[in-house]
């Protein structure tokens, strides 16, 4: 089917079965190499990202439509997910005009105007194991594909100011509550979790002090194995209790360092 068909059925598909005016926009966070990454979109035939997005079924849950929505891009069903902000200003169009924008996708005018008309965007992060996760793209777009966090473009929409707030919120989470089981793999060593802490901090954490207050959480099982093909002394590998991470960050577990 041409795209401009598929195109005309999704706004028909959007009239019928989805709220008009409510969509749902990710920041998907991933750790490979040192580096945060964020998954973004290239529109059709176009050099525009953006940020992976959803809308709600009339019948379905806001929760629910971001686990359908985010399983869409990712593969993934499992997944570490928190809502971090609505987005309701009346001008959303931050780099771009709202003519640029739609018109990247190459329909005639009639068809753009079936499209809904202002969006309220409740915007959710998500916490991803990077080597897990299928980048697949939507009708709308030609690539998905991972992004170093400080290596970001202009991106359509508001979408650069949410990623901006999203990293934010991210680090205030770490004042309170561990991170971890989403971006690590299933065994890591307590340097790779510093290494991750760091990162999304932007700066340098003390060794000790780190490991004390990791280990204060109780959240971690240290294997009776040792990480292989480094030069100095192996360090121990970890795994994350999975009972014990998911009350920490229910707040069950206290910090008892």
């Amino acid at each position: 089917m041409e795209y401009k068909k598929q195109i005309e059925q999704l706004i028909v598909d959007f009239r019928t079965n989805y709220l008009s005016s409510v969509s749902i926009d990710f920041v998907i966070f991933g750790f490979h190499d040192g580096q945060l990454k964020v998954l973004l979109l290239r529109w059709k035939e176009t050099d525009k990202w953006c940020l992976p997005g959803g809308r709600v079924r009339h019948e379905e849950n806001l929760e629910t439509a971001a686990y359908r929505s985010l399983q869409e891009r990712t593969g993934l069903s499992e997944i570490f997910l928190e809502q971090f902000h609505t987005f309701g200003d009346v001008l959303r169009y931050t780099h771009f005009s709202k003519e640029e924008t739609m018109g990247t996708l190459g329909l005639p005018q009639d068809v753009l105007d079936g499209f809904p008309g202002r969006d309220v965007s409740v915007g959710y992060y998500a916490l991803v194991e990077f080597a897990r996760v299928t980048p697949t793209p939507d009708l709308f777009t030609d690539e998905c594909q991972w992004w170093d966090i400080d290596q970001i473009p202009l991106l359509l929409f508001d979408h650069n100011a949410m990623i901006t707030l999203a990293l934010k919120t991210l680090r205030r989470q770490l004042s309170y509550q561990p991170i971890g089981y989403n971006l690590l793999p299933e065994k890591f060593t307590m340097p790779d979790l510093q290494q991750l802490y760091e990162t999304i901090l932007g700066q340098t954490l003390d060794r000790r002090n780190f490991q004390k207050r990791i280990l204060g959480y109780d959240i971690l099982d240290r294997l009776d194995e040792r990480k292989t093909g480094g030069a100095h002394k192996a360090p121990y590998l970890y795994r994350f209790n999975k009972e014990k991470y998911e009350k920490a960050l229910k707040g069950e577990v206290l910090f008892v360092g």
